[in-house]
This record gives structure tokens, sequence and C-alpha cells, in this order.
């Protein structure tokens, strides 16, 4: 498996845990006020970022390494900065912080999300160039 796939797996993983810690403290406190962010970190950090690294794992010869790596620290960094200003943000906190961090991380995993595309349209070019290459 490559390293990149590995890193992306542990941080979902990681993601997901917290994600079910999370889940389980709402329900026990009986305060789903920041379900939002919960479901937010599920999703961004959790299935999207094990779903990258299954394709990571997949495309191994064909990836762009460096691509790789900048999707993993875009998309890591976008959720850590994220989640957790989302939910200040559910939960009332008005610091001056709340809203630029939020922006940031939303920016940061957007931008991850669209050097996720970058890899799968390169790495299908390339995939297509080594079939074409191989029939001549």
């Amino acid at each position: 498996m490559p390293r990149v796939s590995l890193a992306f797996f542990t941080f979902a993983a990681l993601c997901g845990l917290t994600g079910m810690g999370w889940g389980i403290w709402m329900g026990i406190a009986e305060n789903h006020q920041t379900f939002s962010a919960h479901a937010h970190l599920n999703l961004l950090g959790w299935v999207s970022c094990s779903l990258m690294g299954a394709f990571y794992a997949l495309a191994k010869e064909r990836v762009s390494e460096k691509l790789a790596w900048t999707n993993l620290a875009l998309s890591s960094s976008g959720v850590v900065l994220m989640i957790p200003a989302l939910a200040a943000r559910l939960l009332g906190i008005d610091a001056p912080w709340v809203m630029p961090v939020l922006i940031c991380g939303s920016l940061t995993v957007f931008a991850g999300m669209a050097t996720f595309v970058a890899s799968v349209v390169t790495t299908g070019v390339r995939a297509r160039r080594l079939v074409v290459a191989q029939t001549v």
C-alpha cells in the first residue's frame, strides 16, 4: 500500500473514531446542537478521506505522488480547521476567530477536493496513454 494511502486511512480512521465519540456524547447529553459539524466530520474526514485513500491505493502506479500528498495536506488541514469552527458557530460562540477559521477551513477542504479531481483526471490520462502505448 502506498504511504499516502496509509496516511489518508489513518486520518480517516481518527476522524471516524472522533465522530463516533462525538455522536455518543450528543446522545448521552441529549444535546444535538452540533450535529451538523459532527456530520461534516464524518463525511469529509471519515468517508471522503477513506475514498481518496482507496483511490490512491488502487491507482498507485499511475498517480502523481506530489499531487496525492498535496491532496492529503489540503483535505486533512481543511477538516481540522473547519470542524471546530463550525461547532463553535453552531454553539453560538461569537469569538472573532470563528468565521475566518470556518471560511479558511471550508476553502481548504474545497481545494482538497479540487486537487483530488485533478488527481483522478491526470491518473486517467496516464492510464489511457499507457493502454495506447501498449497496443501500438
